[in-house]
């Protein structure tokens, strides 16, 4: 695999690298923190880790925003609960609440498809292709024209990567769009749910516990990926049958202790350690409490809209369950950037760079403009984001429907090469489920009730904060009370037929003659904002070339300024495979003033069960505890099952599912969360308090024999 003959001199020297837990690192940059790994306790060799269809790198996949692993020959994939669970409430009505009970296949025909738009990515290939995006005629270029070749030239690398069929392919950008790799992954369409816990189980402590320390959560669950019965990707059919991996990951028997090495093996969401003092300070003085306050406000309107209504609040509860995920994090992320001196040792660090690069001549040439211009780049990005943010908040989801399906007709005139990326013949099927997603996941009075709640701050704006196209076409008037927003939304919504499955499933493939014939409101908004909409989208993409070329030159000029001071480098998290490396470890100073031990056990789970909420364990298991009944699962140390175990692995969102293996590559859990004085590490990492909760693989078996009777299942992960 080409590397970049920048990133190699970035990771040269591995002996400072700042902190040895510390970093996200892409496989192929593993063979330059070799002695790192080995004193952390790795036995296998690091240049394993690089290959990706060999293992266990190969049994590491993708679910699209979770991370997961093949854990047998017939494709079953392990991941967490709360991945999971939206495919579970999809299936869970008032008279079968699969959330509360639970569910298990006891056959491969009793699984159940998993909520529409589910894959299971297997990353085969990643190259290095800066050089095929960023050309010479497109490093002359500026603004809008930089952003449409780029486009281009991702759009020519995508088509012919895909001419293998089965696979998705991407381009994802690094370190600022300093570096560009391609993403080739084997894309299996037909997923199926296999077995989640009951939630009192998988969810147990709730949002009480969510990010907290002691845990006592078994998030865990089970898909099985189906391919055709000639082997290849295809969309789900009751001939098909169980995808057979090149490589599964094997279950550890050895128990576990304090200190052991550990690394976690996914695909990390995104983290925002190179970003500028001006970034920092947007994000935490607006962005985050914006977002709290309106997740906050969310909450409770969706609480309310669905507390009478049992199976549209079943609906509700993967959403219901993502927004509380979110707005813990944010709200612990604020708390603690209050206590931390982030902003001032950011813009510290980023005068000592500008003074570094006024230092020199040459670099003063190479990079004193770019820094000034990403500076001036990034607030004109961060003015509309906040201008924008009632005006995003306040679009129905219906109309959000309406302008996927009209731009979708208005692509599909022109040649598949020359469609918008998200509009090409590639995206049809992702398009098709997320229109059939809403079938489970909407409500009209529901959405219309969140809905107001920011129209009507939105409408309270100034009229150049507002999007005068969509107050045309909505009906928006200046001055206008709730009372009449309420009514003329209500107007809106009964005068569309978007919310019927089947009728808005017609719409696709129609002419956007069909759609201008139309008496559908939602699609008469959509065709009246569509002008609007492509200007703004031209201006969106001007800036964003601009800052593409200054944010990349920047990063340059970091990268250059940090191995100057001999320090090492690796890129922010961007949904691309990495693997992270610590070990087994408690905290002598916990947030809540006590020593944290580094493992928590089913004790807890006895002393926390009431019975009812957000603690509601299952009898059957409370049962096996007090008899403790623990077989083979027993810790000879702890004297009990352990559940919950603490790491200093580093990782983040879209970490959630992650592999944890072992020095020898063997599974031991699967990380599914951070302690929330620590998830600030997104942005500024902590070694000291840096901690991530996994479940402890023990715990799994345990209760899958114990107490869901799960024994075919474990037969076929090679459990005796």
């Amino acid at each position: 695999m080409k590397k970049s003959i920048l990133l190699l001199a970035m990771l040269g020297n591995v002996g400072n690298v700042s902190h040895a837990n510390e970093g996200m690192w892409m496989p192929q940059q593993l063979p330059q923190v070799t002695q790192a790994l080995k004193t952390a306790g790795l036995q296998l060799d690091p240049a394993a880790l690089t290959r990706l269809t060999e293992f266990p790198m190969s049994a590491v996949v993708s679910l699209g925003g979770c991370s997961a692993s093949f854990v047998s020959p017939q494709g079953l994939v392990v991941t967490n609960h709360h991945c999971v669970y939206g495919s579970v409430a999809q299936h869970s009505r008032p008279e079968r609440n699969l959330l509360v009970d639970g569910f298990l296949a006891k056959t491969f025909a009793d699984e159940l498809p998993a909520v529409p738009g589910t894959r299971v990515f297997v990353t085969e290939e990643v190259g290095h292709v800066t050089a095929k995006m960023v050309t010479a005629e497109v490093a002359a270029l500026s603004g809008k024209q930089r952003f449409d070749a780029l486009e281009k030239n991702e759009k020519t690398l995508v088509a012919a990567c895909e001419k293998d069929p089965g696979h998705r392919c991407t381009v994802a950008s690094f370190y600022g769009g300093l570096e560009f790799y391609l993403i080739k992954q084997l894309e299996i369409r037909d997923v199926r749910l296999v077995h989640a816990p009951a939630e009192g189980v998988g969810k147990f402590g709730g949002e009480t516990d969510n990010w907290m320390w002691p845990r006592h959560t078994g998030d865990y669950g089970f898909y099985r990926a189906y391919v055709s019965k000639d082997g290849k990707p295809a969309d789900f059919n009751k001939d098909n049958v169980p995808y057979m991996p090149k490589h599964f990951l094997t279950l550890a028997k050895e128990a576990l202790k304090e200190g052991d090495f550990v690394m976690a093996l996914g695909y990390p969401g995104r983290t925002n350690r190179h970003r500028l003092p001006s970034e920092v300070a947007f994000t935490f003085d607006w962005n985050y409490p914006a977002f709290v306050k309106a997740s906050t406000e969310t909450i409770a309107i969706i609480e309310n809209e669905t507390k009478d209504r049992q199976d549209v609040r079943l609906k509700y509860a993967n959403q219901i369950a993502s927004i509380n995920n979110y707005l813990k994090n944010r709200q612990g992320m604020l708390d603690s950037y209050a206590n931390s001196d982030l902003l001032q040792r950011k813009t510290k660090e980023h005068a000592e760079l500008k003074n570094w690069v006024q230092a020199d001549a040459k670099r003063r040439a190479e990079f004193s403009a770019d820094i000034a211009q990403v500076e001036q780049l990034i607030a004109q990005r961060d003015a509309q984001i906040r201008r924008d943010f009632y005006f995003n908040a306040a679009t129905p989801r219906l109309l959000t429907t309406a302008h996927l399906l009209y731009r979708l007709a208005r692509e599909s005139t022109k040649p598949d090469a020359e469609r918008k990326p998200g509009y090409q013949a590639r995206d049809l099927p992702r398009i098709k489920s997320r229109l059939d997603a809403i079938e489970r996941s909407y409500d009209d009075k529901v959405d219309q009730a969140v809905v107001l709640n920011s129209l009507r701050k939105y409408a309270a704006q100034s009229a150049k904060e507002r999007n005068a196209s969509f107050d045309t076409a909505l009906g928006i008037k200046e001055g206008m009370t709730q009372a009449e927003l309420k009514t003329l939304l209500a107007s809106v919504y009964a005068g569309s037929v978007l919310g019927d499955k089947t009728l808005r499933a017609n719409w696709l493939g129609c002419p956007p003659e069909a759609f201008a014939n139309s008496s559908d409101r939602f699609i008469q908004i959509a065709i009246a904002m569509f002008d609007d909409n492509l200007k703004r989208e031209a201006e969106d993409e001007a800036l964003s070339g601009k800052l593409q070329q200054a944010y990349a030159n920047y990063m340059k000029a970091k990268m250059a300024y940090m191995q100057s001071k001999g320090q090492t480098i690796y890129p922010d998290a961007n949904s691309t495979l990495r693997v992270t490396f610590g070990n087994i470890a408690g905290r002598s100073h916990g947030a809540d003033g006590t020593a944290w031990m580094p493992f928590t056990t089913v004790r807890g789970v006895l002393a926390k069960a009431t019975g009812s909420g957000e603690f509601n364990a299952p009898a059957l298991q409370l049962a096996a505890i007090k008899a403790r009944d623990f077989g083979p699962y027993r810790d000879p140390v702890l004297g009990t099952v352990p559940v919950n175990f603490l790491a200093t692995l580093d990782i983040t969102g879209g970490n959630s599912g992650s592999a944890v293996l072992n020095a020898k590559g063997q599974l031991i859990g699967l990380a599914f969360d951070g302690t929330l004085d620590s998830i600030i590490s997104d942005w500024d990492y902590n070694p000291a308090n840096t901690r991530s909760i996994q479940v402890d693989l023990r715990y799994m078996l345990w209760q899958m024999k114990q107490v869901d009777k799960a024994g075919a299942l474990l037969k076929e992960m090679g459990v005796e």
